[in-house]
């Protein structure tokens, strides 16, 4: 006889998938319309690109260690503080007149953003059956896309109405976050760090992830510039290509995440990196409907599975009691990539235009298979539980 599914979508799945719903769609109101707000306050386009670079290596540099105090501490108590002080932030925002304000206050909503995203993985992972780790996360993914597909046209259209609404509609999802985790339970227990003092960071996943970092780079230039590129080329609706993407990723997830549990996560990864760099290719050749269009459905389809196919086999390598510091370890090499995208994005594409700048992002994430390949077996290592010998 054959094994009994083990349940997948209980209640409180479904509340983390709405908690993590909330968490983007209050960073992508704000995300895409920072530029236009920086521009329109005389900042530069590079200045545009260091406000989600700032953002992104705050969160990268601080994630190691936020990762792992998810694993000493009630992630419920992290998610509440974490989400108001977020509110704080969002506030400080739409209060500034000032681009050198606004790039002060970034740093520090990066710091507890890393906070936020580590424990609420690493809650979520707590969750998810053992035997379904790349379907449930890719299903909890869903909750992210669909933030994606609909707040930036939302962030846009509130932007229309003044730089406050965005921030005031930012802050009270914010608050709305709080209220979500204060809610939770199971996996949110303190637990004693029995890892040694020197170990805190998982520094073989960290050496791993550079993976991510090589095809993230070109998702931070596409969240700070995809609809510039868009206003630049006459493309009257510039929140098309995050629309396109997200609805692609809601329908290639559904089965890319559980074909990754059957056939094994490197299977569909090495896959998935190849269409990330398609797609991004797509973009350096143009910026208009079609080029966009196009982009948006095989970068989609790549970096919309890639990161679940990864974090589901370094899951396989790391301890149940280091899920928040291996989660840190990726967010750390993921939010350096976006950061680094953005800036560099801003800075080449002041220069060259954003053909060039994207065809930098296409170059870089082609190396990422590579890396992957020479890093996976000189870095990765069976958890001890998988080591043991079956019964």
């Amino acid at each position: 006889m054959g094994r009994a599914v083990e349940p997948l979508f209980t209640p409180r799945f479904f509340v983390m998938c709405a908690f993590t719903f909330t968490v983007f769609f209050s960073a992508f109101i704000l995300l895409p319309t920072a530029p236009f707000r920086i521009e329109a306050l005389g900042g530069s386009r590079f200045q545009a690109g260091l406000f989600l670079g700032f953002l992104t290596f705050a969160s990268a540099l601080s994630a190691p260690g936020t990762g792992a105090l998810a694993d000493r501490f009630s992630r419920r108590s992290l998610l509440v503080t974490t989400s108001l002080v977020l509110a704080g932030l969002s506030l400080g925002y739409g209060a500034s007149r000032s681009v050198f304000v606004m790039l002060a206050l970034v740093p520090l909503h990066g710091v507890f953003w890393s906070g936020l995203l580590s424990a609420s993985a690493a809650h979520m992972t707590d969750l998810i059956p053992e035997s379904r780790r790349a379907e449930g996360i890719g299903y909890w993914g869903f909750a992210t896309m669909a933030a994606i597909a609909v707040a930036p046209p939302l962030g846009l259209w509130l932007h229309r109405h003044g730089w406050g609404a965005v921030c005031g509609t930012a802050v009270g999802l914010n608050l709305v976050m709080a209220a979500i985790a204060s809610r939770l339970h199971g996996g949110g227990a303190a637990r004693p760090l029995t890892a040694p003092r020197g170990s805190l960071v998982e520094w073989r996943v960290l050496g791993l992830a550079f993976t991510l970092f090589l095809y993230s780079f070109g998702y931070g230039g596409i969240t700070s510039f995809v609809a510039l590129y868009a206003k630049e080329s006459g493309v009257a609706f510039q929140g098309v290509y995050f629309t396109a993407l997200a609805l692609v990723v809601l329908a290639t997830r559904s089965f890319l995440g559980p074909l990754a549990d059957r056939v094994g996560p490197l299977k569909v990864l090495l896959p998935c990196l190849l269409l990330t760099v398609v797609g991004l290719g797509l973009l350096a050749f143009g910026g208009t409907l079609p080029w966009l269009l196009a982009s948006a459905v095989v970068f989609g389809t790549g970096f919309g599975t890639a990161y679940t196919a990864f974090a589901t086999h370094v899951l396989r390598h790391v301890d149940a009691s280091r899920r928040g510091a291996a989660f840190g370890g990726m967010l750390a090499a993921f939010d350096t990539g976006i950061g680094t995208g953005s800036i560099v994005t801003g800075w080449i594409a002041e220069r060259a235009g954003f053909g060039v700048a994207f065809a930098v992002a296409a170059a870089l994430a082609a190396l990422s298979a590579p890396y992957l390949a020479w890093a996976e077996p000189r870095l990765l290592r069976p958890a001890p539980a998988e080591r043991a010998p079956p019964p």
